[in-house]
C-alpha cells in the first residue's frame, strides 16, 4: 500500500452525480484483459475515465500504463479512455485533455510528456468540474489546487539513494557523469533534487558531465561513448535516471574495452527486469526501483474521489532499491515489469 502526506478534499466535488456501481467497485486491479476505448457491456452504468497517457516510452511505462489499463476495467466499474500521446508531444496530450473535458468524462488521470503548460487545460477542468488525478509526473509549477492528488514514487527519496548508494561506494571520491531523461519533464528535475542534494555533501566525488539521452539505450551508448573519449576513459561511475540508459553505458564501456561494474559502475532507477538481469550479472551495480505498479492505489484514489471523499494530495508508491547481484536474483522470479 501507499504512504501518503498532505491531506485535503477534491475541489468542489460534492454533490456531483456519480455513478453508484463505479464508486462501489474495489478489486478489478488484477482482473483479466486491459480496459479498452468502449465499456458498454457490464450490467449497470459505467464511470467514464480519460486517461491522458505517455505512450511507448520503455519498460517501464509500458508496465505502468498496462498496469492502470488493467485495474480500470468494466468488472471495477468503470469505461476507460486510453489516449497515449503521439510521439510524446505535450500538445497531443493536451488536444486529447480538451476533448475529455468536452465530452464530459467523470474523471482524468494525466500523465504528462512535460511538466509546465497545464494550468490553462486543468482550470478548464475544474471549471467543468472534472477531478484530475495525476499518475507519476507532476506538474510545474506544482499548484496543488488544480488537481486531486499525485500518485507516484518519490522521485527525491529514490534518487538520494543512488547518491548515498555511490558516497558509501566511492569514499576516496570519484569521476562520475549523469544521463538525464528529457528536459522539462519533472520527474527528471526531482531526480536531479534528489541527488544533487546528497552530493553537496561529498565534494570528492566530481560530476565531470552531465546530458540527457532521453530514456534511450541507444542514444545513451552514443551520449556515454562521447564522454568517455573526452575524459580519457576517467569515469568511475554513471548515474542513469532510467534503465535503459544505464543499459546504453554498459554498451558503451564494453566497446571502450573496460569492464562494466568494475573499472566503471553503473547505477540505475526504474527496477525493471532488463535492469535487474544486468544487475545480476555485475553489469549494473545499483538499481532503484520505481515502482509502476500502483493500479490499485489509484483505484481507491478515484473511488473516494467520485465519492466526494478526502484524498491526499500526494500519495507516495513504495519502492525498493537493490544493491547485489545476489539481491538482483532473488527479486527476478517473482518480477512482474
Amino acid at each position: 500500500m501507499a504512504t501518503t502526506k498532505r491531506s485535503r478534499g477534491f475541489y468542489g466535488l460534492v454533490g456531483m452525480s456519480v455513478l453508484a456501481l463505479g464508486i462501489s467497485a474495489c478489486g478489478g486491479g488484477d482482473a483479466g484483459g486491459a480496459s479498452g476505448e468502449s465499456g458498454g457491456g457490464g450490467g449497470g452504468d459505467l464511470s467514464t475515465i480519460g486517461f491522458v497517457a505517455v505512450g511507448p516510452e520503455g519498460a517501464w511505462r509500458q508496465a505502468n500504463e498496462q498496469n492502470i489499463q488493467d485495474t480500470f476495467t468494466e468488472e471495477a466499474g468503470f469505461e476507460l479512455k486510453f489516449a497515449p500521446a503521439t510521439n510524446l508531444d505535450q500538445k497531443s496530450q493536451i488536444d486529447a485533455f480538451t476533448s475529455f473535458v468536452d465530452e464530459g468524462v467523470d474523471l482524468i488521470l494525466l500523465s504528462a510528456t512535460e511538466g509546465s503548460g497545464w494550468e490553462a487545460s486543468l482550470e478548464r477542468a475544474q471549471e467543468a468540474e472534472i477531478p484530475v488525478v495525476l499518475i507519476d509526473r507532476g506538474i510545474e509549477p506544482d499548484d496543488t489546487s488544480l488537481y486531486v492528488t499525485r500518485i507516484a514514487p518519490d522521485n527525491i527519496e529514490v534518487a538520494s539513494s543512488v547518491a548515498n548508494w555511490a558516497a558509501e561506494t566511492f569514499p576516496d571520491g570519484a569521476n562520475y557523469v549523469t544521463l538525464e531523461g528529457p528536459a522539462g519533464v519533472s520527474v527528471v528535475n526531482e531526480r536531479n533534487e534528489g541527488f544533487d542534494e546528497v552530493m553537496a555533501e561529498h565534494p570528492e566525488l566530481v560530476e565531470v558531465d552531465s546530458q540527457t539521452a532521453n530514456w534511450s539505450t541507444e542514444e545513451a551508448k552514443s551520449v556515454f561513448e562521447t564522454m568517455l573519449k573526452a575524459q580519457n576513459n576517467d569515469i568511475q561511475f554513471v548515474f542513469a535516471q532510467n534503465d535503459e540508459m544505464g543499459l546504453g553505458a554498459v554498451q558503451a564501456i564494453e566497446e571502450a574495452g573496460l569492464t562494466p561494474g568494475e573499472d566503471v559502475k553503473i547505477a540505475t532507477i526504474d527496477g525493471t527486469k532488463n535492469a535487474l538481469e544486468a544487475l545480476a550479472d555485475g553489469d549494473l551495480s545499483f538499481v532503484a526501483e520505481y515502482n509502476p505498479l500502483f493500479g490499485e492505489t489509484a483505484l481507491d484514489a478515484v473511488n473516494k474521489t467520485l465519492a466526494g471523499e478526502e484524498v491526499d494530495s500526494y500519495i507516495i508508491v513504495p519502492s525498493e532499491t537493490f544493491d547485489s547481484s545476489e539481491a538482483a536474483s532473488t527479486a527476478l522470479p517473482d518480477r512482474k515489469f
